[in-house]
């Protein structure tokens, strides 16, 4: 995994030292010397991660960390702080200050470059997030909105498992002041329990009797519902190479025995806003995705996503020598529905139409809204005669049941179907709807609420 660290130290025997280490590792490095110019460097080279001493003239770490944490070009920038400071309420007060972890010179290589791995992977996957939301902004898929209603305005949901139990009874009433708290007795239960309770955080000890905690967190990282729910494991002081495994197999942060109260909460706020930010920005994007690809009035798939999707599949049908049909919608006389009732009345008439092509469709069926009173179902692996079968009786559907626009009134509506079918490996997306468009203008010219297809 490459890189772009900035080291912040104002010794230079501290900033050559680490220069030469990460370079040998591979590690793209930039250097500052002080807190302003830490801030200038990130706020115009966007590193991947920052390695920042806490203790300069001037602006020291805390200071720079909370400068940067403010900042939106740089508040998804992971920091670790390096000092040699190494009492507790240091950890806590850069943690508060933002910082994303805390390493006490003399630093260990191995849990430095296991965490600075881990936090990049993290940084990733926002960056990739992060990316999604402004394409899905530039072309208009939904708007920016403020994130802070996602970060810590809801207690969290934490899943703890640990056999000691002093350690456990302290941890779950440090945890309750702020969050709902679940204790697992085993690591069966803490798989069942973390499968299907949507927690925010899974706190595992790695030195449980009766189970591998490393073997814990690989499982619950393997699975599809756990994959990305932030980890915080509990070590032994000293023990760095089950740290290091733990980092590298995508535990996201870890404290050490015994498990200073202060610092527990202030990391699992950390971990908590972090996976809040990323479930934020998943769900916007699926919800911008949702926005793009389908219709607005009627909840049916548009066109852009039809004409995509039509064109993969009428490839993938005529390789397979499968037939693939297509059906187009017009209703009759539609325009006079708006002339004299109204453009509510109109929509009205539009929903409850796609409602009744989706209960009368199959579910690998693909309806959509091309545009106005015009609508199309893509039919995989569909011959003529199933689907003139579909077609008719969607047509009767129509004609059969007055639409209810209002509570006093009703609409007696009808509608013109035109079909198409592939015919053979030549065939593309663009004839098939030419054929299904020109027997809709058939329908449609030999007096409206009619099925034609191509063939007729």
């Amino acid at each position: 995994m490459t890189a772009r660290v900035l080291i912040v130290d104002d010794v230079p025997a501290n900033l050559k030292l680490l220069d030469a280490k990460l370079t040998a590792e591979y590690f793209g490095v930039l250097k500052a010397a002080s807190g302003p110019e830490a801030i200038e460097i990130a706020t115009s080279q966007q590193p991947d991660i920052i390695l920042l001493d806490v203790m300069m003239p001037g602006m020291d770490g805390f200071e720079v960390c909370r400068r940067l944490k403010g900042a939106p070009q740089t508040e998804h920038i992971p920091i670790i702080m390096v000092t040699a400071l190494d009492q507790p309420k240091d950890r806590v007060q850069g943690l508060e200050a933002g910082a994303d972890d805390f390493l006490t010179k003399p630093v260990n290589d191995l849990a430095l470059f296991a965490r600075v791995k881990s936090l990049v992977r993290l940084k990733m996957v926002t960056d990739e997030l992060k990316m999604r939301e402004a394409t899905g902004q530039r072309i208009g898929a939904f708007l920016g909105t403020s994130t802070e209603r996602m970060l810590m305005s809801e207690p969290g949901r934490a899943l703890v498992i640990d056999d000691r139990p002093t350690s456990l009874k302290r941890m779950s009433e440090a945890l309750s002041l702020e969050h709902m708290v679940t204790v697992a007795e085993t690591a069966d239960e803490m798989m069942q329990l973390a499968t299907i309770g949507d927690y925010d955080l899974l706190i595992v000890s790695l030195t449980l009797q009766d189970f591998d905690g490393l073997r814990l967190c690989s499982q619950l990282r393997s699975l599809e519902a756990t994959r990305q729910t932030p980890i915080l494991a509990i070590v032994e002081e000293g023990d760095t190479p089950r740290l290091v495994r733990a980092l590298d197999m995508g535990v996201n942060d870890y404290l050490v025995r015994p498990v200073d109260r202060n610092e527990l909460v202030a990391r699992c706020r950390t971990q908590l806003r972090r996976k809040r930010y990323q479930d934020y920005l998943r769900d916007k994007f699926q919800q911008g995705l949702e926005l793009a690809i389908t219709d607005g009035l009627t909840g049916l798939y548009n066109r852009r996503y039809m004409e995509s999707h039509l064109a993969s599949l009428v490839e993938e049908a005529t390789h397979a020598g499968k037939p693939v049909s297509l059906l187009i919608f017009d209703i009759d006389y539609f325009k006079s529905v708006n002339d004299t009732h109204g453009h509510p009345a109109g929509d009205a008439v539009l929903k409850e139409f796609a409602q009744r092509i989706q209960q009368n469709v199959r579910g690998v069926d693909l309806a959509c809204r091309l545009g106005g009173e015009e609508f199309v179902v893509v039919m995989p692996d569909t011959d003529l005669s199933y689907a003139f079968m579909v077609a008719e009786r969607l047509r009767q559907k129509v004609a059969e049941v007055a639409f209810h626009v209002e509570p006093t009134l009703k609409l007696n509506i009808t509608v013109s179907i035109g079909i198409g079918v592939t015919e053979g490996p030549a065939d593309t997306a663009e004839k098939l709807l030419e054929r299904a468009d020109n027997a809709l203008y058939r329908a449609k010219r030999d007096g409206r609420n009619r099925v034609v297809s191509e063939a007729a």
